[in-house]
């Protein structure tokens, strides 16, 4: 197969991590026998030094007439007082848009051999294994109209959270769809107790719910939600939500299972899809080499499961980053004491090894258990 891939760098440790995915990624094109092209193009913080845009033409026709875009993260302090078109961020939300990428699609899974990340008991969080599929295009972060206004004491903001019924509906049906290849349930994350588009929300997933009776249905306010993940996440198979929700339940499934540096992204729905780490650009520990890349090396493993329907390979690249984990190698942000610690660019080295092997002895990748 043909795999086109643009790769986003982006800022801080973007490149680092990005780096080390599409080395992994051409390991795999190799083995399994595909073509793989990768062109790289700037967004973000890179776009508004070089070009005075986060998000230039050229980049965003690049992602157009691509198969996918991997993005490594967005946003640098030096932009921070810019108005809100011209920072990094800005660019992000406009490629998410122009490429129709509705649906977003964080996992969160615990990794028996980081135990000691976690924060919570291994009896209580042994076995996790979460899907957050979260509304991209709506909500607060997209509604209209928003602004702040006025001066001094007299100065007040306003967003818009807003969604529609053709919005829910699509949402819904990828979260059941998932649902029916793990273990059949889904927990829709609403406030309909407060929020009129909440009420909206869990009318309409309750509806779709009626076209797949194999996956049974649920419903939480957020806020029960949020203290579920903590008090027994195990109990969650796939979470569908909205846009904010889904930002902040994510990011704490990734505290729960200890690991905001394995967590991967994918953002489908339209003709191209973008993957990304779920975790910042870091700029504390830009240029050091000590960034963790396995979140941006399981990025490409969902890229290669969703956009290219290769679940092998995909396979191959999860299980590769189970076996160096489980071989005691760690970046120094899931390093306890006594650990061995290497670089970004070894960690992306021995992931890459692992899966030469793999393909050269045809062995059958491992389970996440």
């Amino acid at each position: 197969m043909r795999l086109r891939i643009i790769s986003l760098p982006g800022d801080g440790i973007g490149p680092e991590v990005t780096t080390q995915a599409i080395r992994v990624l051409h390991e795999v094109a190799s083995a399994f026998g595909h073509t793989l092209e990768v062109d790289e193009k700037e967004i973000g913080g890179a776009a508004l030094t070089k070009f005075g845009d986060p998000l230039p033409d050229g980049t965003l026709q690049s992602c157009l007439a691509a198969d996918a875009v991997l993005l490594g993260a967005v946003g640098t302090p030096a932009f921070d007082h810019n108005p809100r078109e011209l920072r990094p961020e800005a660019g992000l939300l406009r490629l998410r848009q122009e490429l129709g990428a509705f649906a977003n699609l964080r996992p969160a899974v615990f990794y028996p051999a980081l135990a000691a990340c976690s924060p919570l008991r291994f009896e209580m969080v042994q076995g996790t294994d979460i899907l957050i599929v979260r509304e991209l295009l709506g909500g607060l972060y997209f509604g209209q109209p928003r602004s702040i206004e006025g001066q001094g004491t007299s100065q007040h903001a306003y967003n818009t959270m807003r969604y529609s019924v053709p919005e829910v509906e699509r949402i819904a049906c990828v979260a059941f769809e998932l649902a029916r290849g793990r273990r059949q349930r889904v927990l829709s994350v609403d406030k309909a107790n407060v929020l009129e588009c909440s009420r909206l929300w869990r009318e309409v997933v309750t509806r779709i719910s009626a076209g797949y009776p194999d996956v049974q249905l649920s419903h939480m306010y957020v806020d029960s939600a949020a203290m579920s993940l903590v008090l027994k996440p195990t109990q969650f198979d796939v979470i569908l939500t909205e846009n904010m929700f889904g930002d902040i339940l994510s990011d704490q499934a990734g505290g729960v299972v200890g690991a905001l540096g394995l967590l991967a992204s994918a953002s489908i729905g339209g003709p191209v899809g973008l993957y990304e780490p779920v975790h910042g650009s870091a700029p504390d520990i830009a240029g050091k080499g000590i960034a963790n890349p396995l979140g941006a090396i399981l990025s490409v493993a969902m890229m290669l499961r969703y956009t290219f329907k290769l679940p092998r390979e995909a396979e191959c690249v999860e299980a590769a980053v189970i076996s160096v984990l489980n071989a005691g190698l760690r970046t120094p942000d899931l390093a306890r004491s006594g650990e061995r610690v290497i670089t970004s660019s070894e960690m992306g080295e021995k992931i890459t090894e692992w899966v030469h092997s793999s393909a050269d002895t045809n062995v059958r990748v491992a389970s996440r258990n």
